[in-house]
This record gives structure tokens, C-alpha cells and sequence, in this order.
């Protein structure tokens, strides 16, 4: 189960801000710039993303969740978005030491590329973002992002990582993940529906 959580790290990858109108503009712009990166993706490598480019997305997705869930936890007030960061800490950790005792495994090096980049830099402005609000707006920011996030997570796996995966661990690996990122996205669901 610990292993479920790989792609949910990814969510806090796919970070949109959805705090207001004009987040909602960077949202849809993040989400583009993750399609056309993975678009990239595919065509440069043929068929999609190769293993050790999925390995570096994973690992970066993951990084990313841990380091947006443990702001959520320090800053909020509210004792359920707390619980529900503290779970993302909890099974982004586990994952990102499946995810390199798999990589190991498997001797697979993860290449750094555009997607990983992304991810990154998006985790970088997700957190820049939440840094400046507090309180209620801070929550929402926060869960309105999850939301979105787990989203695009899930879309990748089924569109663009499982399908390009070519080692069937890697691919089983991805497979069972993915509910448990579906999990996130209902609790974070959730969570949305009780502060609106």
C-alpha cells in the first residue's frame, strides 16, 4: 500500500493555485505547460516519457508533495487540512523510498527532463504562493490545489505514464498506485466541500 502513494506525490507536482480567478488563469496555464511538456515528451523519445525519465518525473513529484504538505502542516490552523498534510507527508515518504529501492533495482538512473524541471519549478511557485496567505485563505489555497493537483496526476498516469512505461514493474508499480492518488483526490475533494 506504501507504494500507492508514488503518483500522488506527483499530484503536488502538477501544482495549480486556485485561490482566485486569476490563480485559476496560472492553473490552466500550469496544466497546459504539464500537457506540452509531456507532449514533448512523447514525441521526443517516440512513444512517450522512457523509464528513466518516469523514474525522475516520480521522483520529483514526490519531493514536491512532502515539501507542500509539511508548509500546510506548520501553517494551518485547521485540524483537518493538518491531518490530511500530514497523511501526504507520511505516504509521499514511504513512496519516495519504494520508488528508489525500485529504481535501484531495477539499475535505472533517473534522467532529468522537461517535465521533472516543471515540476519542480511549479512545486517552487505553489510554495512561493502559499507562503503569502494565512488562515482560511491559506486552507483553501492549499486544498483547492491538492484537488486540482491529484487531478492532473491521475490524467497523467492513464494517458501518459502507464501507456509509456516499458519495464512491467515500473508499469505495475504505476498501476497500483494510482488508487491511492485517487484516494487523495476524494479526501482532498472532501476537504474542498467543507470550506466553500
Amino acid at each position: 500500500m506504501k507504494l500507492l502513494g508514488i503518483i500522488a506525490i506527483m499530484a503536488m507536482a502538477f501544482h495549480v493555485q486556485a485561490a482566485d480567478s486569476k490563480t485559476n488563469a496560472k492553473a490552466a496555464d500550469a496544466k497546459t505547460s504539464m500537457e506540452n511538456k509531456m507532449d514533448q515528451a512523447k514525441t521526443a523519445a517516440g512513444a512517450g516519457p522512457t523509464d528513466p525519465q518516469i523514474a525522475a518525473i516520480v521522483v520529483a513529484a514526490n519531493q514536491v508533495d512532502i515539501d507542500a504538505g509539511k508548509m500546510a502542516k506548520s501553517k494551518t490552523k485547521n485540524p483537518e487540512v493538518k491531518k490530511f498534510a500530514e497523511q501526504m507527508i507520511t505516504d509521499h515518504k514511504a513512496v519516495n523510498k519504494s520508488a528508489t529501492d525500485l529504481v535501484k533495482k531495477l539499475n535505472v538512473t533517473p534522467e532529468e527532463n522537461d517535465t521533472s524541471k516543471t515540476l519542480k519549478k511549479g512545486g517552487e511557485e505553489n510554495e512561493a504562493n502559499l507562503k503569502k496567505m494565512n488562515g482560511k485563505d491559506f486552507d483553501k489555497a492549499y486544498v483547492d490545489h491538492e484537488v486540482a493537483y491529484h487531478q492532473q496526476v491521475l490524467d497523467a498516469i492513464d494517458k501518459t505514464l502507464i501507456p509509456s512505461a516499458k519495464n512491467d514493474q515500473l508499469k505495475d508499480l504505476l498501476t497500483k498506485t494510482r488508487p491511492a492518488i485517487e484516494a487523495h483526490l476524494e479526501h482532498a475533494k472532501m476537504l474542498q466541500s467543507k470550506m466553500m
